[in-house]
């Protein structure tokens, strides 16, 4: 269950993986804004920057039910996935793996995993995880379905053409240096995906916003 940068092209990073079946372009483009392809239970869209105005939060955390805020959570960090998932949605359980998988990947490289949890309870939250816990900070934003039309995560569904009715998973990727020092609006455009992640593509795209962020450092010279 457990699971200065780069000029990246704004349309998709959609290419054959190699464990996952992938979405090719002329797919992406035929398919609907939300999912570009659902097939054996799953929905894998592929990831392309969008208009969100991703905001700060502060929310509590699954461990010990304090609040954190986001700004101190992707402090120090060069690359950050927040993944939005149901716990008892399927397509999350298959996404889980993927997500902790590029996590203990990339950790040591500065990428970071941040679960925000929705529509279920945070019992149900943490027998997801399991004994062990997340392998990352996973924090609560609503814990009934009834909540679903009030969360900020529908509204950033809504803004990028999202359609699905739950949502989940859904992943936004944040470039921490980038983002504004205060205020509520972090950026104005995140990279997004709509549905289940395609794990060449993002791994791709990881790879290559660490390997730029890395290049962007001025090493100071030495006499």
């Amino acid at each position: 269950m457990v699971f200065a940068l780069a000029l990246a092209p704004v349309a998709s990073y959609a290419q054959e993986p190699t464990a996952t079946p992938s979405v090719t372009n002329a797919q992406a483009a035929a398919a609907t804004p939300s999912v570009a392809n659902t097939q054996a239970g799953h929905e894998y869209s592929p990831l392309v920057e969008k208009s969100v105005n991703y905001k700060n939060w502060t929310l509590n955390d699954l461990k010990d039910n304090k609040p954190v805020d986001l700004r101190s959570l992707v402090q120090g960090k060069k690359l950050v996935m927040v993944v939005y998932f149901a716990p008892w949605c399927g397509n999350w359980r298959n996404e889980a793996p993927v997500a902790a998988r590029l996590y203990e990947k990339y950790k040591d490289q500065g990428f970071a995993v941040i679960g925000v949890s929705e529509y279920g309870t945070r019992e149900s939250v943490s027998t997801f995880f399991g004994p062990t816990g997340a392998p990352y900070p996973v924090v609560s934003e609503s814990k009934s379905r009834d909540d679903r039309d009030k969360t900020a995560h529908y509204g950033y569904r809504q803004a990028t053409g999202d359609t699905r009715k739950w949502g989940s998973p859904y992943n936004v990727f944040l470039e921490p240096a980038t983002l504004a020092k205060s205020g509520d609006v972090l950026t104005e455009k995140a990279w997004v995906v709509n549905g289940e992640l395609i794990e060449a593509d993002v791994d791709k795209f990881i790879a290559d916003k660490l390997k730029a962020s890395t290049a962007s450092v001025i090493t100071p010279c030495k006499e």
